[in-house]
């Protein structure tokens, strides 16, 4: 008994306790505060109603946007609204063709309705969106069916009553079609691929920083301070060209992405662990070796801001903010055009170059502002030996 006590009075036991409890605190807090918004904030996903029919279409197009339960955008063309899918601005186009009522009206013809899906998006956010065109094809079928045998039947004289119970049982009479673009190979390794790429590079981004911001600060007074400081971001740049091609090398041997997509992505992970290597230093320099109580909180935070497992529209508003800064947002973006096609990757590129370059700013002013302090000290100490 006394020798666990002695142990327990330890510094190292202490910590290690203290991040025990720590881990699941914010663990939990975030992730049950962060996900607990997917079924809540499902009317913030954006549906597209293309109408070209402005006849029975318009009707239909009046009916689906006030009862959906999306954020419905109706001042869209085909092709803009589109582009916008890919992009995963929009998670569902619901398109009503100019010949719908002509089809509607002409008997042994369907009327045409198409549901546009990119597949490229979080499983959740398809999966979601495939379950409601099935239902709005179905409820709408339905309706199609009961409305014209009645007016049918009804035209022959026949009793209301009767008329409806056998409108019940006529065919349908809506063909939709539901398109799915950038498909996901099958295999759940292939869904969760783009999380697990990213969140390694950003673990390993994070150890590496903190002992390579150590190793820099301890070498200054022989090296020198601001080359010991250039030589930190040197050795960063290397290790980020180099480290992303072992966990790259695994994936693509589990199922081959293509030659040209391994380089692409290749260049791509080199740019996240960069980024954030220079992200977490901020913490390092700033903080020493506690940084890594911030470093974890931020990458917990970014495993939710990374539009992988839920869409930036539906985050809180806290996580939707910080998305905009998250380097795994960008990163898991990226991965998704890349491997499985999309939009804006030029764009989510630059938001990484940006991080980099900012946070290699904040850093030099931390280092300039520390360094500079710690010389003054040094005098002080020595006068006040004398």
């Amino acid at each position: 008994m006394k020798n666990i006590l002695t142990l327990f009075k330890q510094k190292m036991v202490i910590g290690g306790i203290f991040m025990a409890v720590f881990y699941q605190i914010v663990f939990i807090t975030i992730y049950m505060s962060g996900y607990g918004a997917m079924s809540d904030n499902l009317d913030q996903l954006s549906v597209a109603i293309v109408n070209e029919d402005e006849q029975y279409g318009k009707e239909i197009a009046d009916s689906l946007a006030s009862e959906l339960p999306f954020k419905l955008i109706t001042n869209v063309n085909l092709a803009d609204a589109q582009q916008e899918l890919d992009d995963r601005d929009l998670h569902m186009i619901i398109h009503i063709p100019e010949n719908f009522t002509e089809k509607l009206q002409t008997e042994g013809e369907q009327a045409p309705l198409d549901f546009f899906i990119n597949q490229s998006t979080p499983a959740m956010v398809a999966s979601s969106m495939q379950q409601v065109a099935t239902q709005l094809t179905s409820t709408l079928n339905q309706q199609f069916a009961v409305q014209n045998a009645e007016r049918l039947l009804l035209a022959h004289n026949m009793p209301e009553e009767q008329a409806k119970a056998l409108a019940a049982g006529i065919a349908t009479k809506l063909a939709s079609e539901i398109n799915l673009s950038n498909p996901i190979p099958a295999g759940m390794q292939n869904q969760v691929a783009p999380v697990f790429l990213s969140m390694v590079s950003l673990v390993g981004a994070m150890i590496f920083a903190m002992l390579g911001t150590g190793a820099a600060q301890s070498l200054a007074p022989s090296m020198g301070k601001w080359h010991a400081f250039l030589a930190f971001h040197g050795v960063s740049a290397i290790v980020s060209v180099i480290a992303p091609v072992v966990g790259l090398a695994i994936a693509f041997g589990f199922h081959g992405y293509g030659f040209e997509t391994f380089f692409k992505m290749w260049g791509l992970h080199a740019l996240e662990m960069f980024a954030a290597i220079e992200f977490m230093g901020i913490f390092f320099f700033l903080a020493g070796q506690a940084g890594m109580l911030i470093s974890l909180f931020f990458i917990l935070v970014q495993s939710i801001t990374s539009g992988l497992m839920m869409p930036q529209a539906i985050m809180p508003d806290f996580y939707r903010i910080i998305s905009y800064i998250s380097v795994m947002y960008y990163s898991g973006q990226s991965d998704l055009s890349l491997m499985f096609g999309g939009g804006k990757t030029g764009e989510h590129i630059l938001g990484l170059v940006l991080i980099a370059a900012a946070a290699i700013l904040i850093n030099t002013l931390i280092y300039w502002r520390k360094t500079a302090a710690k010389q003054l000290a040094e005098p002080a100490r020595v006068f006040a030996t004398d």
